[in-house]
């Protein structure tokens, strides 16, 4: 685990504007913020059905990969708390799967027990899907 950075804080806060402007209980529960290795800022919003949830991470993973970046640095999310507020969250399973397919070395900023921390994609996910192999035989 690392400390959060200024840039972290600036990202967190990217995400927050987002939510604050979007939230919607059903449709837009959380938003995220992705910064590029060029520096640029991408944003990605929860969308929600009745029958579908894409989150907020790959949505902003696909922004940053719309928008020319060859590698995401950092990425974060964040969702509204009870008093309206919104709060860094932590990736869920699935997302926590797909940041490590963009990259072993991203920074991913987490809620460590109420404290914020900086952590990789390993931390996360140490023991990652592999999908079956066929064997010849």
């Amino acid at each position: 685990m690392s400390a959060v950075t200024s840039d972290d804080l600036d990202l967190i806060s990217a995400a927050s504007a987002l939510l604050l402007r979007s939230y919607d209980e059903r449709d837009h529960r959380v938003a995220a913020a992705v910064r590029g290795a060029s520096g640029s800022t991408y944003l990605g919003l929860h969308l929600g059905s009745d029958r579908v949830n894409v989150c907020a991470e790959p949505s902003a993973i696909a922004n940053a990969r719309i928008g020319g970046e060859d590698a995401v640095h950092t990425i974060v999310a964040v969702g509204m708390d009870a008093t309206g507020v919104p709060r860094v969250v932590n990736p869920c399973g699935v997302c926590r799967e797909l940041v490590r397919r963009y990259g072993d070395d991203i920074r991913v900023i987490v809620d460590h027990s109420g404290e914020l921390d900086v952590v990789q994609p390993a931390d996360l996910l140490p023991i990652p899907w592999v999908r079956a192999q066929t064997y010849d035989s």
